[in-house]
């Protein structure tokens, strides 16, 4: 699933080629998304101008002079900017047209990305309203998820991937902040000191911020507007190594699985 850094990838790639650029036309192959794409999205968006793209959590927010769209890229998501004709493929399900020729290009081989449109404030939509503090900004600290933490007997890894507690923390980058911080992935979030928080923010911003210096981490299906994939995945420690040797120790790498998450921890680096 795209997490933080590659949906931040894609809003900083396609921000270039979308901003200030007139709509033409919107053309929805599909609309068996996650949520259905709504009946009236073409004529909602036609002839309108993009006049901002953001990021917020995972989700990609398109202000569109009297409208928002809200977009979230799910499991396989991608947007692609395309200046030739492209034919369009089976999971090329929505392109945004624009006036000077180039198109925007949603595609979702497992559909469980959306497309949302809101008048009002997107930050009040049910969507984005609850969600926690971006993990890049001062309000996450080891203060917040120390007191947030009080009584809670989940995982640290379920904590801290949990969007109301803090957004844009998927399964890699969970995995990769815990062996940085030497905290192991089922530990109780409520029985981690302070100290350890301080250590657990330093290493989330800082594979955070490494990730997005790569470009994201592309696994399977994940590329950024220009359609290049992320490089991150080289520089991953702990994440699809189970079996294989720790990089700090040689100890071997395991592997648990967490609801339909796999986890992957060193039992001698973390504790």
């Amino acid at each position: 699933m795209p997490e933080l850094p590659e949906v931040e990838t894609t809003c900083r790639g396609i921000a270039a080629h979308v901003l200030g650029e007139k709509i033409k036309q919107v053309l929805v192959r599909d609309r068996r998304l996650r949520w259905p794409v709504i009946s009236s999205l073409e004529d909602d968006l036609k002839g309108k101008t993009i006049r901002n793209i953001w990021r917020r959590g995972k989700y990609l927010v398109l202000d569109v002079e009297d409208c928002y769209v809200l977009l979230h890229l799910g499991m396989s998501g991608s947007l692609r900017i395309l200046y030739d004709k492209h034919v369009p493929g089976k999971h090329d399900h929505v392109d945004i047209l624009f006036n000077k020729g180039h198109t925007l290009r949603f595609r979702d081989p497992r559909r469980f990305g959306s497309i949302h449109l809101t008048h009002d404030s997107p930050l009040e939509h049910p969507l984005l309203k609850s969600l926690g503090p971006e993990p890049l900004s001062d309000d996450l600290n080891a203060d917040y998820l120390y007191q947030r933490s009080r009584k809670r007997s989940q995982s640290i890894k379920s904590f801290i991937m949990d969007s109301h507690t803090v957004v844009g923390i998927g399964n890699i980058y969970a995995n990769e902040a815990l062996f940085q911080s030497g905290i192991h992935p089922l530990r109780q979030a409520g029985r981690i000191s302070s100290k350890r928080y301080e250590k657990l923010v330093v290493a989330i911003k800082s594979v955070l911020q490494e990730a997005l210096k790569k470009g994201g981490t592309t696994l399977r299906d994940f590329v950024n507007g220009s359609g290049e994939p992320g490089y991150f995945r080289h520089e991953l420690q702990v994440y699809e190594r189970g079996n294989l040797a720790c990089f700090k120790c040689r100890s071997t790498i395991k592997t648990v699985r967490q609801g339909q998450r796999a986890t992957y921890y060193c039992p001698r680096c973390q504790k």
